[in-house]
């Protein structure tokens, strides 16, 4: 439950930990009020105890540029359990903090890079193209079905799957990101990373010019990575970069098909594909939180942080925040400057943003040149989640240009 000196009723009765709550019509205003009330509220979580969620921009930027107050070693999302600090706490890009944050990410920066993304974006536009064209051809399709195989396929690029074993790696991931329950999640999980682990073993000692290779032969301080972390932070990359991109992309179609006047605005070239990319980053914000531990006591919005606190930035909320964004509430396909948080802020700024932006303006250029309607054939389906907030079912029909 969440609570502040001076709220309403309404607001607090406001809990941002339940999934359901981001699928509610009336979750904008609910969270104006809060972010109107203070820019830091107090959040009594069922799962993870007390929690301080921060709903402004301006506070949510200070939280996220401080990694040496405002730690990611203790977990970076809400979920663990009170107490509780993940398996891969210091191990993993996502939970540790510069200098080991740094070290751990210069493998992989190469393979997300601008420079190796453009070297990329023929054979990305390529797949999402063929993924409409026989999307068009049948017809009538979930939506969420079809954008999920890219981030998939160029993943499997990146890691230079066997042709062999593309079938089942895209099988086993299709489980582990979207399966239904969390069960069948954590099942899929426990085959792929064996399957990682086999990878990486083979390519320590035979590296090729690929993702798996670069981590396992890289060395710190003169010593190579433990196979673990390195299964860990592959493990990581792949789930951020496949369920990033399928949520966002999910959204921001439903998005379009619902204001047919923003469709028509970038059929008709009226705006640039990079700018509508990023406001639909904005306007979705799929990551809805992010998880950090203050290392001492330190104000933050009004509020005395303590030592060992934990902080909850709701990206949602700051991306919608009025001091930071005119308008915030319209979707301006050509908003400039936008400084959303919806890739991270910081040392922790999404490594695979360069890839994520090619892979969405790939799949929102496609549906623009291939299907000239886009006609919902029944209710969406959101999942249940407050970490990537998105839909699990999107039916259309689609009608051909």
């Amino acid at each position: 439950m969440l609570t502040t000196a001076t709220a309403t009723a309404t607001a607090g009765t406001v809990d941002l930990t339940d999934p359901d709550l981001w699928a509610r019509p009336d979750t904008p205003d609910l969270i104006a009020e809060l972010r109107r009330e203070a820019p830091v509220h107090r959040t009594e979580t069922v799962d993870d105890g007390p929690v301080w969620s921060v709903l402004t921009y301006r506070e949510s930027a200070d939280v996220l540029r401080n990694a040496a107050v405002f730690s990611s070693e203790s977990g970076s999302l809400l979920g663990a359990g009170e107490g509780n600090v993940p398996v891969g706490s210091g191990r993993m890009m996502a939970l540790t903090d510069p200098p080991r944050h740094r070290e751990l990410r210069a493998p992989a920066n190469p393979f997300f890079s601008k420079g190796g993304v453009r070297g990329a974006a023929r054979s990305i536009t390529e797949r999402a193209g063929e993924l409409f064209d026989r999307a068009v051809e049948q017809g009538d399709v979930d939506l969420v079905d079809v954008v999920s195989a890219l981030p998939l396929a160029v993943m499997c690029d990146l890691l230079d799957v066997p042709e062999k074993d593309r079938d089942m790696v895209v099988r086993v991931c299709d489980v582990a990101f979207l399966g239904r329950t969390p069960e069948e999640r954590r099942a899929g999980h426990q085959k792929l990373i064996p399957y990682l682990m086999h990878q990486v073993m083979l390519r320590r000692s035979d590296p090729r010019d690929d993702l798996i290779s670069m981590m396992a032969t890289y060395k710190v301080g003169g010593r190579l990575l433990p196979i673990e972390d390195v299964v860990l932070n592959l493990d990581n990359i792949v789930v951020g970069g496949v369920q990033t991109v399928r949520h966002t992309a999910a959204m921001g179609l439903h998005t379009l098909v619902r204001r047919p006047d923003l469709w028509r605005k970038l059929q008709q070239g009226e705006v640039s594909m990079d700018s509508a990319v990023d406001e639909l980053l904005r306007w979705t914000s799929v990551g809805l939180h992010t998880l950090r531990t203050a290392t001492r006591d330190i104000e933050l919005g009004g509020r005395q942080i303590r030592r060992g606190d934990r902080v909850a930035v709701w990206v949602w909320s700051a991306d919608r925040d009025p001091e930071a964004f005119d308008r915030p509430e319209e979707i301006l396909l050509d908003r400039s400057p936008n400084k959303h948080l919806a890739l991270g802020l910081g040392a922790h700024y999404c490594i695979g943003a360069p890839l994520a932006k090619a892979e969405l303006s790939a799949l929102y250029s496609a549906a623009l040149e291939k299907a000239a309607v886009i006609e919902p054939t029944g209710p969406v389906t959101y999942n249940r989640s407050i970490i990537n907030f998105g839909l699990d079912h999107f039916p259309v029909r689609l009608t051909a240009r």
